[in-house]
C-alpha cells in the first residue's frame, strides 16, 4: 500500500460505513440516471475536474468585503480535517474521481501548519494533478522557493490596490509591501504565470482598474478582476454598490484596446481579453452579471470536510463523518459522486428567491 511522508495510507480501505457517516446512496432512479461513470458528473452534462481545498477558515487580513474588523468565530480545531484526512480525500478525488487540478485555498491557506507537506504529498500522487494556491501573500515571499521545491505549480495572489493607504483601509492591515514582495518572490521561484486577483469596490479602489492592469502588464502578471459576490460574513452585499464587469471593461478600455482572447474559455471562470493586441491578457470573473455556470468544472471541499457542489450552494455533503466513521474509499467516492450529480444548473444569484449561503467565503474557500 502506498504511504505518505506522514506514514499514512493514501488509498486505505476501512469497514462498512455506518448510517451516521453521512453516506447518501440516492434512490434507484437517480442512480440509474447517473450511470456508472467513475467521474464527478452532474445531471446537466458537466464534469468536475477542479477541486478547491480549503485548508482553514482563518485569515490574517480583515478585508471589508469579506469579514468584520474583529474577525469571525473560527472553526474549532477538532472540526478541521487533519492532514491525513485531507490527503486521503485528495487521493480519492484524483485516483477514483478523475480530478486533475487541486487548488489550496482558505481563509488564508498559509496559516495552515504543514501546508508544504500537503503540497509535497499531493505532487507525489501517481496521476499527478496540477497544484495551485490562492493566497493573500502575507509571508509568501520567504517561502516561495520552498513551495516551488515541494511541487507547487502556480500561485494566485490577491491585490486590490497599488496604494498602501487604500490597502490598509480595505484590509484593515498595513501589509501592502508584503503582497508586492510575494509577487516578486513567486516570479523568482518560477511559479509562473503569477496571477493577481483584484476586487474593485465602488468609491474605494474602482478608479485603479487601469493602473492595476498597467502594473500587471509591465511585470508580466496575469490580472483577473473579480466581481464582488454575495459571500460576505455580514450579508451586506447589494447589487447597486457592486462594480460590474461592464463597468470594469469600460474603465479598462479608456486606456487599453481590449479584444476577446482567441482561445476557448472552456471551464475557466475568467473571460479573457487581449490587451493592446497581446500577448498580455486581462480576465474578468463576472459571477454575478455574466454567469458561467454552464461550463463550471469545480467541486469544493471545506476545511471541516464538507463537499459543496457550488460556491453558492445551500447544501453540503459531510465526508468528515465518513472519514471518522467506517467509510471505505469506495463509499466516500460514491457519496461524492452523488453530491455532484445533484448540482443545480446555476447559482441563482439573479433569481428573486436567491439566498446567500450561511457560510462566508472565508469558511467556504475560494
Amino acid at each position: 500500500m502506498t504511504t505518505t511522508a506522514l506514514g499514512i495510507p493514501l488509498f486505505g480501505t476501512r469497514g462498512r460505513a455506518a448510517e451516521s457517516t453521512g453516506l447518501d446512496t440516492g434512490d434507484a432512479g437517480e442512480r440509474a440516471a447517473r450511470g456508472s461513470s467513475p467521474f464527478l458528473l452532474d445531471s446537466h452534462g458537466r464534469r468536475a475536474i477542479d477541486l478547491r481545498v480549503s485548508l482553514t477558515d482563518k485569515c490574517n487580513l480583515r478585508c471589508t468585503y469579506c469579514m468584520p474588523a474583529e474577525g469571525l468565530d473560527w472553526l474549532p480545531g477538532q472540526e478541521l480535517l487533519t492532514d491525513e484526512e485531507l490527503l486521503r480525500l485528495i487521493g480519492i478525488a484524483v485516483d477514483r474521481l478523475g480530478v486533475s487540478e487541486i487548488r489550496f485555498t482558505g481563509g488564508e491557506p498559509l496559516l495552515r501548519k504543514g501546508i508544504l507537506v500537503l503540497v509535497q504529498e499531493v505532487s507525489r500522487l501517481k496521476a499527478r494533478p496540477e497544484i495551485s494556491l490562492t493566497t493573500n501573500g502575507i509571508g509568501f515571499a520567504r517561502r516561495a522557493a520552498d513551495f516551488a521545491a515541494a511541487g507547487l505549480d502556480r500561485v494566485n495572489i490577491s491585490l486590490d490596490t497599488l496604494d498602501r493607504d487604500v490597502f490598509a483601509r480595505l484590509t484593515r492591515r498595513d501589509r501592502h509591501s508584503d503582497v508586492i514582495a510575494a509577487l516578486d518572490g513567486a516570479v523568482a521561484a518560477g511559479l509562473t504565470p503569477v496571477k493577481i486577483n483584484a476586487v474593485l469596490l465602488r468609491g474605494v479602489n474602482d478608479h485603479e482598474a487601469g493602473d492595476l492592469l498597467a502594473f500587471a502588464v509591465e511585470r508580466g502578471y496575469h490580472l483577473r478582476f473579480i466581481e464582488q459576490m454575495p459571500l460576505d460574513a455580514g450579508h451586506e452585499w447589494n447589487r447597486a454598490s457592486m462594480v460590474t464587469a461592464d463597468e470594469i471593461q469600460e474603465s479598462l478600455s479608456r486606456r487599453f484596446a481590449l479584444t476577446p482572447h482567441r482561445e476557448a474559455r472552456a471551464g475557466a471562470p475568467a473571460e479573457l481579453f487581449d490587451v493592446d493586441g497581446g500577448p498580455a491578457t486581462v480576465g474578468i470573473i463576472a459571477s454575478v452579471t455574466r454567469p458561467f455556470c454552464g461550463d463550471c468544472d469545480r467541486t469544493r471541499l471545506t476545511a471541516d470536510g464538507q463537499i459543496r457542489n457550488c460556491l453558492f450552494s445551500q447544501i453540503e455533503t459531510d465526508l468528515r463523518a465518513m472519514l471518522r466513521g467506517t467509510g471505505t474509499d469506495d463509499e466516500i467516492a460514491d457519496a461524492w459522486r452523488m453530491a455532484m450529480w445533484r448540482k443545480l444548473p446555476g447559482h441563482g444569484i439573479n433569481d428573486p428567491s436567491f439566498l446567500q449561503p450561511d457560510r462566508p467565503m472565508s469558511a467556504i474557500g475560494g
